[in-house]
């Protein structure tokens, strides 16, 4: 089962992705990313937390490939957290790490730390949960 958990926090979006992300779960996705691109949105960076991804097929990427381009043209930023190894040795493979700003967790995500790539996952303490879907 797959989920988007979202968290909105002072300086950035945390959304919290669990499970596998496939053909038949990106919708949960899609709807995310509809909701946080609708005009009246806050110009604050979106984190994608992958510490709990167990998978992700080409059609998860894309989706978050289109998400970073639409993100973009709003002139806002697509971070990503604690992505798995398998992950981010396809976005090495692929190139993809050139594109997405990779971080080890959350905190540092939104903080722009200047640690990359790990597997730690972010702490939401403190954080107003905005939505889940299933």
């Amino acid at each position: 089962m797959f989920s988007v958990q979202i968290a909105q926090g002072a300086v950035g979006v945390v959304w919290v992705l669990r499970g596998e992300l496939d053909f038949h779960s990106v919708v949960h996705l899609h709807e995310a990313s509809e909701r946080e691109l609708a005009p009246g949105r806050k110009a604050a960076p979106v984190v994608i937390d992958c510490g709990a991804l167990t998978f992700c097929d080409s059609t998860g990427i894309s989706a978050m490939v289109r998400l970073h381009q639409d993100l973009a043209a709003q002139e806002r930023a697509l971070r990503l957290a604690a992505v798995p190894d398998a992950l981010a040795q396809l976005f090495s493979v692929t190139g993809l790490d050139q594109l997405f700003a990779v971080y080890t967790d959350v905190n540092a995500a939104l903080n722009m730390g200047s640690i990359r790539r790990g597997m730690v996952s972010g702490d939401l303490d403190g954080w107003v949960r905005e939505g889940q879907g299933t």
